[in-house]
């Protein structure tokens, strides 16, 4: 008689979170946590936002639902309150996917103030008090999964990125202290650390040959992601069979932090 247990990899019937999932990433992974069968609450500034999201599962065979919930990661109180109130109508959320973020590059001597300060509240200081928010009902549960959209940036240096490679860095630490106090209390944090995915966001400018050939040097995979990179790993993170798997952060890099 063998004690193994098949891994289990559903989150079918769980309720999910997904902040800025408007557009590009995060649109994509609300979608994927649907199309696996989670409820989807997919956080936009505007409700008119989620329209086409809410719609993209209807109907589908097994497919959970997407419901757009608006949400501004920036504005602390208002975004309790929200978290608050959604989790006593409805119930506990057992996923949270942090994926608001901004990012843009400057040379370090240009970067201003009002840079820094909008890039921090929104990667860094949003992305810690949604969690809290969120951790909150879930360790009242005993249950939960939480996993953070970091990036290669926040792993090796980057040219330019001065002030989005610190917010990311202090995401992937963020992930190890909160992993570290919620360890013995069910509840997982991890982090996904991405390359250039190509979107329609990032399309521009990674369709520019100079652009992307010097992108794509420094990429031993030599192509760049997909949303679908970043969602299996997203997936596997959200999962039951991830129990054991917390403060991790996961390059889906095609090998550039490897070198």
């Amino acid at each position: 008689m063998t004690s193994f247990e098949q891994p289990d990899f559903s989150i079918r019937g769980q309720r999910a979170l997904v902040t800025g999932a408007a557009r590009g990433i995060g649109h994509d992974l609300a979608l994927a946590l649907a199309l696996a069968g989670a409820d989807v609450l997919a956080g936009v500034r505007r409700e008119s936002d989620g329209d086409e999201l809410a719609a993209a599962t209807a109907g589908g065979r097994d497919a959970g639902t997407i419901t757009p919930f608006v949400l501004d990661v920036t504005d602390v109180s208002a975004t309790r309150a929200a978290i608050d109130a959604e989790v006593a109508a409805r119930g506990a959320v057992q996923i949270l996917v942090n994926n608001a973020g901004l990012g843009f590059n400057h040379d370090a001597v240009d970067v201003g103030e009002d840079d820094w300060d909008a890039m921090m509240d929104v990667n860094l200081k949003g992305l810690f008090f949604v969690t809290q928010a969120v951790a909150r009902h879930m360790l009242a549960a005993e249950y939960g999964r939480v996993v953070n959209l970091s990036s290669q940036a926040g792993l090796v240096g980057i040219r330019r990125h001065a002030v989005y490679s610190a917010s990311k860095g202090g995401v992937n630490l963020l992930t190890k202290v909160l992993a570290l106090e919620w360890a013995n209390r069910g509840v997982t944090v991890n982090a996904v650390a991405p390359t250039y995915i190509y979107t329609p966001g990032t399309a521009e400018r990674l369709d520019q040959p100079e652009i992307a050939a010097d992108i794509l040097a420094r990429i031993p995979a030599e192509r760049f992601g997909t949303t679908t990179d970043v969602a299996a790993a997203m997936l596997y993170f959200a999962s039951p069979s991830a129990g054991l798997v917390t403060g991790t952060i996961l390059p889906v890099d095609g090998g550039w932090t490897a070198q």
